[in-house]
Parts: structure tokens; sequence; C-alpha cells
């Protein structure tokens, strides 16, 4: 049966703070017609720039993926992309009058329901299906990264992630079907380990961030004065530690939340590709670099 393109209804918008930027603002989601694909308007800058959602506009994937197009930037892209993906829309033109996008509480939930707040609309065109008829590997083995997709009837993913801690070990998620994103991926939340934590709030690197927008994982030993400086530093009453090595910021939704937040990164980082896959994707280790050099791997086997 031929699958045919989507947008949605109506104009939705989300309002939150970035994480890096710390900055306040607001995306909207537009409909936008058949065969325009995903793309960004900065309605913020004079001349209100259009960077297209593709891999080629990949500038930085530091903590995040940004796009940049003539000296205009957009950072953290990829829980919003991995949304779109994740309910199968095609055409939309985002709005924003912030650099990046809201960090909301680490995950694509919040995008997800906007998006179905406004509705789906199925349009007349095809859909533009890149279906893969041979294997096609990147890897880096030095640091044991593997990312693969071959022939399968329909896109399917499978992560591994190992950071070779107690508190944070190996882990393993899967996704069969696209459609399940919602309920098994889209509610999944970006995580940290407080050492790296730390070191981004004293530089001031997360100036949106604190400790409700991502799980906070504690590899070592912390004394109570400690956690009375982390407290504060947080601008917290108390924090502590909960026996499974996780700051009392939130609880897990999922025992492999870190694994099926790292496979909604990869969604998000290959919707850049600006096609639909039909493949399973299989990756170990994988981050915002890896992806994205996967994704630029795939399109020049097949797309350029």
């Amino acid at each position: 049966m031929t699958e045919r393109q989507k947008t949605i209804k109506q104009a939705t918008s989300v309002s939150g703070t970035g994480l890096h930027t710390g900055q306040f603002g607001s995306i909207t989601f537009n409909p936008a017609p058949e065969n325009h694909g995903i793309k960004f308007r900065r309605i913020d800058v004079t001349g209100q720039p259009v960077i297209d959602a593709v891999v080629d506009n990949v500038i930085s994937t530091d903590r995040g993926t940004t796009l940049g197009v003539n000296g205009t930037q957009i950072f953290t892209i990829e829980h919003v992309l991995a949304a779109l993906t994740g309910l199968g829309i095609d055409n939309v033109l985002i709005d924003m009058d912030m650099d990046e996008m809201p960090i909301m509480d680490g995950s694509s939930r919040f995008f997800i329901e906007a998006l179905e707040k406004a509705g789906i609309q199925v349009q007349d065109a095809e859909k533009k299906i890149l279906v893969i008829e041979e294997k096609v590997t990147f890897e880096i083995p030095d640091k044991k990264i593997k990312v693969t997709i071959e022939p399968a009837e329909k896109l399917s993913f499978s992560v591994e992630i190992d950071y070779e801690t107690k508190v944070l070990g190996k882990q393993f998620a899967a996704l069969s079907d696209i459609s399940n994103f919602k309920n098994e991926i889209a509610p999944c939340r970006t995580f940290v380990f407080l050492h790296e934590l730390e070191y981004l709030l004293n530089n001031n690197l997360v100036k949106g961030g604190d400790i409700s927008n991502a799980i906070v994982f504690v590899n070592k030993v912390i004394e109570q004065e400690e956690l009375d400086r982390l407290a504060k530093l947080f601008n917290k009453p108390s924090v502590e530690v909960k026996t499974k090595g996780i700051l009392n910021n939130i609880d897990l939704h999922f025992e492999n939340e870190p694994a099926r937040h790292k496979l909604l990164d990869l969604i998000g980082d290959l919707t850049l590709l600006g096609i639909n896959l039909r493949g399973h994707v299989k990756a170990q280790r994988p981050g915002h670099f890896t992806n994205t050099q996967f994704a630029k791997l795939i399109h020049q086997k097949y797309l350029s």
C-alpha cells in the first residue's frame, strides 16, 4: 500500500528554555505543503532566514546537534526531529524566536503532545522512502563505536550503550516499529554524570539547565558537605543520591531509559537525511557525531 506524506492540520507552539543558551522563547510548528520537508525559520533574525533540516547543514555535534547556514545557527534540534519522525510527519515549517530548541524535560514528549494536539494531515503525495539494499557501516574501532543499517521490511532500531561504570554500565534498547515511538521512546530523557554537569555549570555552559531536565548519575561517593554545596548550586533545598546512583531529581520511566534516550537521539539525527528509511539500524555507543557521520555515509552511498 502506498504511504502518503503528512503534515499537521494547524499551527501549534511549545515554549521553554534552551539548555545551553539559557534563552526563553517559543517554537511554532506550521503546516507545510507536499515535498516541503522539515525546515526551521528564525523569525527573530533579520530577513527571517530558513534552514533546511538536512545533514549537510550540520556544523557542530558538541553537546547536541547544531545546524547553521550563513552565520545563523540552531542548537539542540534532535529531540524535535525525533518527535516528527516518530509521528511520521514529513512536511513542517518550524518558526523560532530563539537560538535553541526548548529542552523541556529532556525528552521528545512535549513536542509529541503539541503535534498530536494540532492534528496530523495526510497529503496526496507519496512519501519519499529510501529502501536500504546493502549494509552500510560507520565505526570508530578504538572507541568501540559502530553503527550499521541493513535491509529490512520496515524501519527498526537496536542500541547498546556501555559507560563502564557501576551506576551506568551496559544497557540495550530496541524499537521494532517506528509507530511505537510515542510510548516506548519519546518520554525518555537525556542524562549526564554529575561530574560533567558540575563542570558545565561551573563554566556557564548549560545556562538553562537544572536537575529537572536530565537524569543525573553519580559515579562517586559524596559527603554531606558536598551534597549541601550541590543543593546550593542547583538552587534546591536539598539533594541526595538514590541507591541506584541517581540524584533524587527524578524517577526513571524505564530501567534502560538512558539507552532508550540514545535511540531517540539516533532517530532525530537520522531525520536529517530528509527521507524515510527502510532498514534495521544497529548502534553501539552512538552519539551525535557518530549519528551524523553515519547519516552522511548513507547519503553519499544512496542519495548523492
